[in-house]
């Protein structure tokens, strides 16, 4: 626990220092140390395409370290919210909005047993939104820590207000996905959906591809999918063991003998109305 908090501590104020575009698609460092940590812990074996994975993942953010934009000069959380009220980002907090009452009336109820992306489009919706109010809330403590007090400005409450309430959105629905599909499943696509939502409403609110040339954000992308490829194969693949007639093997199956891993993007019918 004293670690979890540990790490989103600093994750939250990785936002405050550097770019959306560049914070977001590192979490897939997290992956790689957990799959390393399993290996050595609790003596679960990596297969060779696992390590492909990993390694897929390191070159792939190497990439974009090294060709991300330079954080943008904020003085005032007034500025963040000049740039949060900008008509594009408005229109782009609108759809998602939108989009998640949409979901949550209409689909969930109907679809959110049986397809994982509804629960899933959800957390990612919200979680953009929920990314972009963290970030504002980090350079409005870290402008505050340096002397320039951003608690006195109205704004910067309900940034925090925003944070609350994406928040606690987003893990519900997050709990709701990991406690009906197997995690092997929800993990790559939520990570995969999360992160290029959270790019895209970094890019219009933040404008952070107007600071770069086409080589650069060609670049970026090349490492973004390469992080992708590497995610979905250590995911795909952390079950599998080595030698003659190798098979998968299930993370765990259920009463009935229904392997889970068999099941990539929706629960059988008799699951669920059993």
């Amino acid at each position: 626990m004293i670690t979890m908090v540990v790490g989103e501590i600093a994750n939250f104020a990785a936002y405050a220092f550097a770019p959306a575009i560049l914070v977001t698609p590192l979490g897939a460092l997290s992956i790689i140390i957990s799959a390393a940590l399993a290996h050595i812990i609790l003596r679960e074996k990596l297969h060779i395409f696992g390590i492909l994975g990993c390694v897929l993942c390191v070159v792939g953010s190497t990439t974009i370290v090294l060709h991300a934009p330079q954080e943008r000069e904020i003085e005032s959380v007034k500025e963040v919210w000049d740039l949060a009220t900008e008509p594009a980002f408005l229109f782009y907090a609108a759809l998602v909005i939108a989009a998640v009452f949409v979901l949550i009336v209409h689909y969930i109820p109907l679809y959110g047993q049986t397809h994982v992306m509804v629960y899933i489009g959800v957390c990612s919706l919200v979680g953009s939104l929920s990314v972009m109010s963290v970030k504002a809330l980090g350079i409005a403590l870290k402008l505050t820590f340096s002397g320039m007090n951003q608690l006195v400005y109205p704004q910067t409450w309900v940034f925090i207000l925003v944070v609350a309430t994406c928040v606690i959105t987003q893990m519900n629905y997050l709990n709701k996905a990991l406690d009906t599909f197997n995690t092997a499943v929800v993990s790559p696509i939520y990570y995969v959906m999360f992160t290029s939502l959270t790019i895209l409403a970094s890019i219009i609110m933040f404008k952070d591809w107007d600071r770069q040339n086409p080589t650069q954000i060609v670049t970026e992308m090349c490492g973004f999918v390469t992080i992708l490829s590497g995610t979905f194969l250590l995911h795909r693949t952390k079950d599998m063991v080595d030698g003659p007639g190798s098979t998968r093997l299930p993370k765990h199956a259920d009463e009935d003998g229904f392997d889970v891993e068999g099941i990539p993007l929706r629960c059988p019918e008799s699951l669920r109305t059993s």
